[in-house]
């Protein structure tokens, strides 16, 4: 099994996107990516800018030969979007590729109107049918029932699971789990994975109480005794504090906990957390943005500071 992470917070964007080869067969999941559309009342750098256009090219190249895609859910940094913004994978760019591998999609009940309307603009842009992967098993690939996106009774609903198997080895994608529920891990365990991609907690949320952050830490922990790699990122990762997250559950389970650059030998590169920074180390032009939406700027001389 080959696995290879395209697009996460510690590769530079948001997003859980990642390649699986196995069985002959090439599977992308959550093909999406998007940068926090203001963070401390700052629009994306564009060095996040470059990153994510480096990001949806890796995730365009990437489509062109899947024989699976799988959707977890409906937010903007998970799918190509019909109406995306200057910063995410827009639907027409990759919508030529997606109408020949198979369609796994998580189902629509129990969702936000905001997710019911984005994955029904999803398969009309594609003109194709809408059927629900959660629960169903087909070989090697199986897909959970709905479990929360963070704690139960989310007002961001559910998301959907994914397992895969090989003759070696069991990867699963557990996105936007962020360590909140019980039934997630539970379900994760009964896999009996050897590798895990999910999403940790959103530490960086002023709103996430230490009542939540130490059961978030038991669940994380459960997992990292049981499974060989433990890849945690995403929400975790928006913040500085993520790495010292990692390293304290690292020391405490015994095991290498590590997010997706350290997964991929990549220097880690957290440009969400660091914004300030860039906008610090390379000041933007007044009106960059509005240029840049309408393709009258471009990012080129802010592609070799992307790790700033």
């Amino acid at each position: 099994m080959q696995i290879e992470i395209l697009g996460a917070e510690s590769l530079g964007v948001r997003g859980l996107c990642c390649v699986v080869v196995a069985n002959e067969r090439k599977i992308v999941i959550d093909p999406g990516v998007a940068l926090g559309f203001r963070r401390h009342g700052l629009l994306p750098h564009p060095i996040q800018v470059a990153a994510s256009e480096r990001t949806q090219k890796e995730i365009e190249v990437a489509l062109q030969e899947a024989t699976d895609v799988v959707i977890s859910h409906y937010h903007g940094d998970h799918i190509p979007l019909v109406d995306a913004n200057p910063y995410q994978l827009s639907l027409r760019r990759v919508a030529e590729y997606l109408k020949y591998p198979r369609l796994w999609l998580k189902g629509i009940a129990e969702l936000p109107p905001s997710q019911v309307h984005r994955a029904k603009a999803l398969v009309k842009g594609l003109d194709h049918s809408f059927i629900a992967a959660e629960g169903k098993v087909e070989g090697y690939l199986s897909f959970s029932l709905p479990v929360p996106h963070g704690k139960a009774g989310s007002r961001s609903g559910n998301v959907m699971m994914t397992r895969i198997e090989d003759a070696r080895s069991v990867f699963v994608h557990a996105s936007d789990i962020q360590m909140l529920n019980d039934e997630a891990i539970e379900q994760i365990l009964a896999w009996q994975p050897n590798v895990v991609l999910a999403s940790g907690p959103p530490i960086y949320l002023p709103s996430f109480r230490s009542e939540e952050q130490e059961k978030a830490l038991h669940r994380t922990l459960q997992l990292a005794r049981e499974v060989n790699t433990l890849i945690l990122d995403h929400h975790l990762m928006r913040s500085k504090k993520g790495e010292v997250w990692l390293a304290h559950v690292s020391s405490l389970s015994g095991r290498n906990v590590i997010c997706a650059a350290d997964f991929a030998g990549l220097r880690r590169n957290l440009l969400e957390a660091e914004r300030v920074l860039c906008y610090r180390k390379a000041p933007v032009p007044r009106g960059w943005h509005e240029a840049y939406a309408h393709g009258k700027v471009d990012t080129q001389s802010y592609l070799n500071c992307i790790h700033i």
